[in-house]
């Protein structure tokens, strides 16, 4: 079997955990730069091409699609798709997952516990959407924010106020959220593969920040999951349609909520906090999956 592994990074953690993993079930795996494939878009013969050379006789490919390059990277995966090659992740599904208000939207309309969430376009319409999420302290995200950068802590009415007023002064779009004060600055990332948590983490915000992101410094940890965290995350892996993705969840006085589906969640976190070869569960998704769908029989690629 092949499998590509669409990064820019060859040296990055999570590209080299899932070659890795690859190899070490006896299959072959490449590294693909996908902003360095182009395609050759035709009704008979649809192709990628990378190198100079059509990419062809993969069986699965992993896409590790940067946020600021997800509308090229999804082209790619799509072309993939119509080769006929497996994605663990959907173009679809990444595209929804990285647009935070639809995917709320669809997390919403599949009944899945949320924070208190407002949207608006206009100015004159903050104290009706500040009102909406119980007021202050309350936390505003930019729709185009990753890695925790781009959401504020807004403590006061006022402060609020300002900050949406100069958030919109720029065209920016955002989401206005409840703060849930009761979760500490923690969070937790459940790792969904295949329709099952495979591994957990908690994370927690460093001293004075209450963004629990790693890039914003703060800690991880192994946390076993109550039964109704598992099921949530589950369940909204399956709404975003992601065989592979990391739910963010937060306990909150009313029930655990989701916070984000991510379509390319990193591995070193999780595995470093869970103990658990995560990248090695995912190519065992990939295997039945394949046997699953196709009754295709998987065989280590022959040196």
């Amino acid at each position: 079997m092949k499998i590509a592994v669409l990064s820019r990074g060859p040296k990055l953690y999570s590209t080299r955990r899932l070659v890795e993993a690859i190899e070490a079930r006896g299959y072959e795996a490449r590294v693909v730069d996908y902003l360095r494939c182009y395609m050759d878009i035709a009704s008979n013969r649809p192709a990628v091409i990378y190198q100079g050379k059509r990419l062809e006789n993969f069986d699965a490919i992993i896409p590790r699609i940067g946020a600021s390059n997800t509308f090229y990277g999804t082209a790619v995966v799509r072309q993939f798709e119509m080769t006929g090659v497996f994605s663990v992740a959907e173009s679809v599904a990444i595209q929804r997952s990285r647009d935070k208000l639809r995917s709320l939207q669809l997390l919403a309309r599949a009944g899945i516990g949320l924070p208190v969430t407002g949207f608006a376009h206009s100015t004159k319409d903050i104290d009706g959407v500040i009102d909406m999420v119980n007021g202050a302290p309350l936390v505003i995200k930019l729709l185009e924010g990753t890695q925790g950068k781009g959401v504020v802590l807004a403590e006061t009415r006022k402060a609020a106020e300002s900050v949406i007023e100069a958030f919109r002064g720029l065209d920016a779009n955002i989401l206005v959220q409840e703060f849930i004060k009761e979760a500490g600055g923690s969070d937790i990332r459940a790792f969904v593969v295949g329709g099952r948590v495979v591994a957990s983490m908690e994370r927690q915000a460093a001293e004075g920040e209450f963004r629990s992101n790693v890039h914003q410094g703060g800690s991880t940890r192994s946390v076993r999951l109550r039964p109704e965290e598992r099921a949530l995350a589950v369940r909204a892996a399956k709404t975003m349609r992601l065989g592979v993705a990391g739910v963010d969840l937060m306990r909150s006085n009313h029930g655990p909520v989701v916070l984000e589906v991510n379509s390319s969640p990193g591995l070193e976190g999780i595995e470093g906090a869970s103990g658990v070869d995560v990248a090695g569960q995912i190519i065992q998704f990939i295997e039945k999956t394949l046997v699953a769908k196709e009754g295709r029989v998987v065989r280590p690629v022959e040196g």
